[in-house]
């Protein structure tokens, strides 16, 4: 009963994160807790979309364009090194209600304004974007919804979005994961459930990789910001 708690989540996760280039962590996360302390299901969902992200990163490979990616990950990264430690002395709750409202009213303005998500963000507001998100991924190893509205506002094309994107994700997932280790969040007493959520993760992947070709850029848009609006759903009230 158990590894199934972690293979058929691990299956919806790289089935989602296939699909709109993020979500496997939340998805993960509502399982996960029920079998692991938070902070460490945090760790061990991080690795588990590791193999959804790596599976993306070498399909899209020749769209990746790192001068995308490198600043806002230096911001992103800077911020959830320092998060990581907060889970014990933060009102994990609070702080989880707040992220469900931000993400219901994205999602809300993205689906109705026309002009949204097809325009290069100011500064200010991208740099929000990463904060939170690294924030959040630090405390709770979810930082994607924020991130793929960012990355989502610079493409044209939906393997530009997907390739930097993952390309972004796989970064962090090394980088937070050697943090965890070398907190002691994450042990290698992990790696077995780890490696079950990774079996499910690279099925849902595949699935969604033939998928996603029959769908164009406004579908997955819509996709996006229906996600982001349930996962909100999710946050704010459960």
């Amino acid at each position: 009963m158990t590894w199934l708690l972690v293979i058929l989540p691990g299956f919806l996760a790289g089935l989602v994160q296939g699909l709109t280039g993020f979500g496997a962590a939340i998805i993960m996360m509502i399982f996960l807790p029920q079998l692991l302390p938070i902070a460490q299901s945090a760790g061990v969902a991080g690795m588990i979309m590791a193999a959804s992200v790596l599976t993306m990163v070498i399909r899209y490979r020749r769209h990746i364009q790192l001068k995308r990616i490198i600043m806002p990950f230096i911001i992103y990264a800077s911020v959830a090194a320092w998060s990581v430690h907060l889970g014990k002395v933060l009102d994990v709750q609070l702080l989880r209600m707040l992220l469900g409202g931000l993400l219901i009213g994205l999602a809300i303005y993205f689906t109705v304004s026309k002009q949204a998500g097809t325009q290069r963000y100011p500064f200010y507001i991208a740099g929000a974007f990463m904060i939170i998100s690294g924030f959040f991924n630090g405390l709770f190893g979810i930082g994607g919804p924020l991130m793929a509205l960012y990355f989502l506002s610079l493409s044209k094309e939906t393997e530009d979005y997907i390739a930097n994107l993952q390309a972004f994700f796989l970064i962090d997932v090394i980088y937070i994961t050697t943090i965890r280790v070398a907190n002691g969040i994450l042990t290698s007493a992990d790696i077995p459930i780890v490696l079950v959520g990774m079996v499910g993760a690279i099925l849902g992947t595949a699935l969604a990789g033939r998928i996603l070709p029959h769908m164009n850029m406004l579908m997955v848009r819509r996709c996006i910001y229906a996600f982001i609006g349930l996962s909100g759903i999710y946050y704010l009230f459960f």
